[in-house]
This record gives structure tokens, sequence and C-alpha cells, in this order.
């Protein structure tokens, strides 16, 4: 444990890792509550990660967020890893408590938080589920899904040996359909989750037909750069619900800064506009 007299430190860590807002949103939660603490980038090279964690709190860390690309090397590193972590296979969230190193995986609960928030009757209807992508947010999405009752998810993936990974893991909850049939994936569907990379930073979109889907459907994206991909202008357009990707990036930190600094944090409509503004301005630099 930290002594109440040392300042606690948490960090993010990744390579790169300037993009984070991880900080941002971490330190605004440490001004809003008064905690002597702090919350750093911390750039680690892959090579590196391992005997970093393995040293975390000789670096001064009470723990610390991991992204890319060091999600799974955090997971081995981690001594305890909880239920999230290994339906995941991956960990985005780690601490010290009596001596080891725990790892969770909060993206699920980053996801279903928000979900719930934009569209509190989402499975009111027990809708036809549809996952776009197989890789480690598709899981924690997934994880969620089942755990909040899901009875079945189809899932879409180019890479149909990753697709069968996924169902493997998870079982006979899960339908893979081929992405040459992604438009008969849609027809009908109630939720729909591109949980892949696909539009950041793009106009890219996912290769599917929206028309096809329920007229009360909901969709989500995990990409939060743009605020409002191409997809989900593409379901705006279409008159349907939408959950964009930056409501799941602040609600997954809480549980973190629970964990390190003590306290729950309340995401707010203001941190989540603060973010969001910070969002566009890059986009704005970014694109002059």
């Amino acid at each position: 444990m930290t002594p109440a007299s040392v300042k606690k430190r948490a960090c993010v860590i990744g390579w790169p890792i300037e993009h984070s807002r991880s900080p941002m949103i971490h330190g605004t939660w440490l001004k809003q509550y008064g905690i002597d603490g702090a919350y750093t980038r911390e750039a680690v090279q892959p090579d590196d990660v391992m005997d970093f964690l393995a040293h975390l709190s000789r670096h001064g860390f009470v723990g610390c967020n991991v992204t890319v690309p060091h999600k799974e090397a955090a997971y081995k590193a981690a001594d305890v890893k909880h239920d999230a972590a290994r339906a995941v296979g991956a960990a985005n969230t780690l601490w010290i408590e009596d001596g080891k190193l725990h790892a969770t995986n909060t993206d699920t609960y980053g996801f279903m938080a928000y979900l719930k928030q934009k569209a509190p009757n989402w499975q009111q209807a027990d809708p036809r589920v549809v996952v776009i992508g197989a890789g480690g947010a598709a899981r924690a999405i997934i994880y969620g899904l089942i755990n909040g009752g899901c009875d079945e998810v189809i899932v879409l993936n180019r890479t149909e040996a990753r697709a069968e990974q996924v169902r493997a893991h998870f079982g006979e909850k899960i339908k893979l359909m081929s992405w040459s049939q992604c438009n008969d994936a849609m027809t009908g569907a109630g939720l729909v989750i591109n949980a892949t990379s696909v539009g950041m930073n793009s106009e890219d979109c996912p290769d599917v037909d929206l028309t096809r889907v329920d007229d009360a459907c909901v969709v989500s994206d995990i990409v939060y750069t743009p605020l409002e991909t191409a997809f989900l202008k593409a379901a705006h357009d279409r008159g349907l619900t939408t959950v964009d990707g930056l409501g799941m990036l602040l609600h997954q930190a809480v549980p973190g800064f629970e964990k390190w600094f003590g306290v729950r944090p309340t995401v707010t409509d203001d941190l989540y506009q603060a973010i969001a503004d910070d969002v566009r301005r890059s986009q704005c630099s970014s694109s002059d």
C-alpha cells in the first residue's frame, strides 16, 4: 500500500502514447475530488513492457491503464487475472494489491455502461445482435452482451479463423456468419456494433447495408476519432439511435480510478463535452 503521506501515482502505457486522453480524464477527476495524486503517460516500447510491469511499484505507480499494443502482454504479466481479463485474454487496467499485480479488462464495463445510458431499452424486444470484428475489443463487448442476457451474438469478421477463435472461446451463444453474408446478418437486427478500427480518422465505413436493420435498431461504433464516424452518420441518416465510442472510453476509466485513488468517479456531461471538444480540436489540427 502507498502511505497516505505519499502522492499516489498511476499512468497509461502504450507505444505510441501521445494520443491518449486518459491523463485528461483522470486529471479532471483528481482535481474534482481534491485528491493529491497524479496520472501520466508513459511511453513503453514493446520489448520493455514486461520489465516495466514487473517493476511497476518501483517506478512509483500504484497501477496503470494499458493501451495498444500492450494489452496481451499486460494480461500475461499479471499475477492475478480477474474474470473480465480472462474472458478477453487481454488487460487494460492493472493495480498492485498485497504485493501482487492484478489485471482486469474494463472495456466490457465501459461499453455496457454507455450502451445502457444512451439506449436503455436496447434489449427490450430481444433484438438480433451483430458484432463486427473479432479482436480484443469485440471480445470484451461480446462478454458484456452475454453476461447482460443475450442468448445469441452474431459475429462478422473478414478473417474467418479469427471469428472461429471467438466461437471456441465463448461457445454456443456465438453464431458466425461469413463476410459474404453480412447484409443477411443485418436483416432485422436490433443492435449492430462496429468493434473494429475501420473509420478511425478516415471516411471508411464497414460495408454493411443498414437499410435492412430494424427501425428501432441501435448502432454503435467503438471509434471516437471522429466522434461521428461514417458508420454512425449512415445510421443517423437512417433515423437510428447511435452510440459513439467516446462514452465507452470515459466509462472504462471509472473502475481503474476507483482502484488507484479510492473514489468512484462519475462520468458527467461536462467531462464528456471537454473530451469531445479536445477530439474535435485534434481532428481540425490534423486536417490543416
